[in-house]
């Protein structure tokens, strides 16, 4: 995702003039100085890799290897990580190079901490504490010495608490804690983010001050992941210049009905034009009738009416939509079974 301006400039670059925007970037350039453990905490969506990256790449030495906690699946775990030597098991025809000997000498990024199996933790320690390692099949033993930098968005002390994450090895990586506040606590920020993603994605397009502040006024519950994908989003399929309220995606607009109740909202989506509420009620799937009596609609009904819009958008690609909506594959599948919509 895209918190910061990677597309030009060398290294990466903050947007955003918010207070606790300067904050991280102050605490960016203090890691930055250094190669101490680092463990940041945000909700999905408000950038905690390309942070990491930006640690890395103020002083860019070695490789920086992105391990995404939440990818791995079954046995194959620990050879992602660790590697495995051919003939290890059923399908090792050759040996392969894993993820913690590729970042010797550089940064590992551990996406979604929390999502490690408690085996693979005690696997991990050594690795931090040794500085050494054995791929799946070998008796030989390997070194590795890289800086991490982990990430999650859940509270890990509460999973050790648990009894889901290792005590001993949450202390080791939490050296330095970087918190990344979710973007409804820092709205200053959206109109230079917007501005950024606009001269990234658009061709000329800007908001009319009605869209604006419409878009201020959300609560972007996928925070810059889902801004820059309504932009994206917004530029492939109008034509612009002015992007108006109706052009704005349906969490949006589905927040104004909300807001503001059936008859004000549907006259704010229709521009100011001659749009009639009742026939946007029929034409559209994302108003219900039976929550047209009331001003505000249940926050489950407009998730699953996100949801709804997002698949619909993507023609059934449930990848892509789980990216326009801010969330992982995992947690839309879980969505779809919660509200008894088709898997």
């Amino acid at each position: 995702m895209a918190l910061f301006n990677q597309s030009h400039a060398p290294e990466p670059t903050l947007v955003g003039n918010s207070p606790r925007l300067r904050h991280v970037q102050r605490m960016v350039e203090k890691l930055a100085s250094g190669r101490w453990p680092a463990l940041i905490l945000g909700e999905t969506g408000t950038g905690k890799e390309v942070v990491s990256r930006s640690i890395h790449s103020a002083n860019p030495v070695g490789p920086f290897v992105t391990i995404d906690c939440s990818s791995f699946v079954g046995p194959l775990m620990e050879s992602e990580l660790f590697g495995h030597v051919k003939g290890s098991f059923t399908g090792a025809v050759n040996a392969k190079i894993g993820l913690i000997e590729a970042a010797n000498g550089g940064t590992a990024f551990f996406d979604e901490i929390g999502e490690l199996p408690l085996d693979l933790q005690a696997k991990l320690l050594r690795v931090l504490q040794e500085k050494e390692f054995r791929p799946v099949g070998s008796t030989q033993t390997k070194r590795s010495d890289f800086r991490i930098i982990a990430a999650t968005n859940r509270d890990l002390l509460k999973e050790v608490e648990k009894g889901a994450f290792r005590r001993d090895l949450y202390y080791r990586l939490n050296v330095v804690t970087v918190r990344l506040a979710p973007l409804r606590e820092r709205k200053e920020d959206i109109p230079l983010l917007m501005q950024h993603f606009m001269a990234k994605y658009g061709s000329g397009h800007t908001f009319t001050q009605e869209a604006m502040d419409a878009m201020l006024s959300y609560e972007w519950p996928g925070n810059v992941r889902e801004l820059e994908n309504m932009i994206q989003q917004m530029v492939a399929v109008r034509t612009g210049p002015l992007l108006h309220l109706n052009d704005l995606p349906s969490p949006v607009q589905n927040h104004l009905y909300a807001r503001r109740g059936p008859g004000i909202a549907m006259s704010a989506v229709a521009g100011g034009g001659t749009f009639h509420a009742a026939m946007a009620a029929a034409a559209s799937p994302a108003i219900d009738h039976r929550f047209l009596e009331s001003p505000i609609l249940p926050l489950t009904e407009l998730e699953r009416r996100a949801i709804v819009h997002a698949l619909e958008f993507t023609k059934g690609d449930r990848l892509m939509a789980a990216g326009l909506l801010g969330i992982g594959r995992t947690t839309l599948y879980r969505k779809l079974k919660e509200y008894q919509m088709a898997v």
